[in-house]
This record gives structure tokens, C-alpha cells and sequence, in this order.
């Protein structure tokens, strides 16, 4: 194992401040435009999957706003100057809206799959009022699990960490637990929900008789694409995360470990600049092809049109 003296220590310093600046920008502009459109285009069919969006795009907002501090912060080469209390909060807000916007993707994932697969259902039983019920439980949820972070977190030799104290034997074992909990409940268990609606929708999309090979290939490269923006912003973060944390507490540095984790959360950030795009337009776009190509009974049978019922 390296030293951390060894570790280029102007990696985040040249890379993260850049990166962060232009997701900040692409995602509040996106998230904005995409909020205003679905105030003013979609407030006479305020459905399940608009107020699940809704919560997406505010959520994204949230994170990007979390962004400017960490800008400073890694532009001065991970030197805290803003307080010991608003490390906190920061850390808090950065982690609370990262597992939000995680599982609205999942609420959003299911919804979508439950309207293609299961259309009547959808239609005659699931309501708008559903959807806020569940936003309002994810974001309490999601709040409650989020919280241990105003205590663990902190300045540590003017560094604001997410773990202040990582000598601390007290505090290793709820620590570690904590990490894990948040590992599955945070990331695995969405990813697997997400990643099983998905598969659900490709599956219906490809029995249906009345779409063209073509049209089917395209739904394919589209979910495909949203399953490996998926993967590739959130696991790494986890992983990486979980295996840094456990080098730090033994004394350990490995570089390739500590430059990983700070590129993996600039790739957690990468998915809140695309979410208007893959989450929102792109599974109305499958739906009509489905509804294009089928005839009266098959598109009730597949599509429904869960937007007059939700």
C-alpha cells in the first residue's frame, strides 16, 4: 500500500472542481426546464408518473445546489472553511438527495412497468394520490436513513469528511453498519427493483406482435442505456466507498482506491444531468410506440392509457 504523501495529492483539486462545475450547470438547467414543462404542459394530466418526476426533478435540483461548496472545497485542495456545522448539513443534504433521487428512479422504473405490463390494473387502481403518498414516504424515509450523517460527519484535520473520527474503536462497528445498511438499502435493493422493471418492460415490449424488430431494438438500446447510466453512477460510488472507509480505519492508503472514489462521485452527479432525457421522455416514447403499432386490443392489453386513470 502507498503512503497517502505518495497519492497525487492535486487529483481532485484539477479534476473534481471542473467536472462538478459543469454538472451543476447542465443539471439545473435541464432539471428547471424539464420542472416547467411538466407544470405547464402536463398540469391538466397530473398522473402517477408526473408526480413521481416532479420529485425526481426537485430532488436533482437539491443535489446541484449542494454542488458550489464542494466546488470551493475541492478547489482549495480539500481545505473546510465554512464550519464544522455546515460540513454537516452539507454531507447531509449531498447524501440525503444521492438515495432521493435513487429511489424515485426505482418509484418511476416500477410505475412504468406496472402501465405497460399491467395497463387495466394501473388504470382502474392506482391514482395520483398514490404517488404523492409514496413521495411523501420516500422522502421522510429516505431523510431518517440520512440523518446518522449529521453525527458521523465532520471536519477532520480541516478536511469536511463524511466520517469524521475513523480512529475511533467506538464508533468503528455502528460506523461499518451503517455503511452497509446504506449500501443495500440505499443502492442494492433499487438497483435490483429498477433493473427487474426494466427487464419486465423489455420482455412485454418484445412479445407483442405488432412492433417491428426495429422498434424493438430501439426500446432495447434505450432501457440499455439507462441500466448502464445506472450502473455506472452509483455502484462504483458504493463500492469504492465502502473499500476506502475500510483502508482509512486500518491506517492503509491505496491511490488507485482514493482516485477511484472521488471519480465515482463525480459519476453519482453525472445522473441528475441526464434524468430529464432517460426518466421522464424516454418511456413515454416507448409507450407510443406500443400504442403506434398495436392495434385497439393489444394496446390495452400493453400500453393503456394510464394517463386518463392516474
Amino acid at each position: 500500500m502507498n503512503r497517502t504523501s505518495s497519492c497525487n495529492s492535486t487529483f481532485s483539486k484539477d479534476l473534481l472542481p471542473p467536472i462538478y462545475g459543469v454538472e451543476m450547470c447542465v443539471a439545473l438547467v435541464g432539471n428547471i426546464l424539464a420542472l416547467w414543462l411538466l407544470v405547464t404542459k402536463a398540469k391538466k394530466n397530473w398522473h402517477m408518473g408526473v408526480v413521481f418526476s416532479c420529485n425526481l426533478i426537485i430532488s436533482d435540483i437539491f443535489y446541484a445546489l449542494t454542488l458550489p461548496l464542494l466546488i470551493v472545497y475541492y478547489s482549495r485542495g480539500r481545505v473546510w472553511g465554512f464550519g464544522n456545522a455546515l460540513c454537516k448539513i452539507e454531507r447531509f443534504l449531498f447524501t440525503c438527495n444521492l438515495y432521493v433521487s435513487i429511489y424515485f428512479i426505482m418509484c418511476i422504473s416500477v410505475h412504468r412497468y406496472l402501465a405497460i405490463v399491467y395497463p387495466i390494473f394501473t388504470r382502474k387502481h392506482i391514482r395520483p394520490k398514490h404517488a404523492k403518498i409514496i413521495s411523501v414516504f420516500v422522502w421522510i424515509f429516505v431523510a431518517s436513513l440520512s440523518s446518522p450523517v449529521l453525527y458521523y460527519s465532520g471536519l477532520n484535520k480541516g478536511r469536511c469528511s463524511l466520517f469524521a473520527n475513523y480512529s475511533s474503536k467506538a464508533l468503528k462497528p455502528t460506523k461499518t453498519t451503517y455503511r452497509l445498511v446504506m449500501a443495500v438499502t440505499g443502492c442494492l435493493v433499487p438497483f435490483v427493483v429498477t433493473f427487474g422493471s426494466y427487464f419486465g418492460v423489455i420482455m412485454a415490449v418484445f412479445k407483442n406482435p405488432n412492433i417491428t424488430s426495429l422498434q424493438k431494438k430501439r426500446v432495447a438500446l434505450i432501457v440499455g442505456l439507462g441500466c448502464i447510466l445506472y450502473t455506472v453512477s452509483f455502484v462504483p460510488f458504493h463500492i469504492l466507498q465502502i473499500w476506502n472507509f475500510k483502508l482509512r480505519e486500518e491506517n492503509k492508503t491505496n491511490c488507485y482506491v482514493r482516485n477511484g472514489y472521488q471519480v465515482s462521485k463525480a459519476l453519482a452527479c453525472l445522473n441528475m444531468c441526464l434524468h430529464p432525457i432517460l426518466y421522464m421522455a424516454v418511456f413515454d416514447n416507448i409507450r407510443a410506440v406500443c400504442c403506434k403499432r398495436s392495434s385497439n386490443v393489444s394496446s390495452v392489453q400493453i400500453t393503456g392509457d394510464h394517463s386518463k386513470g392516474n
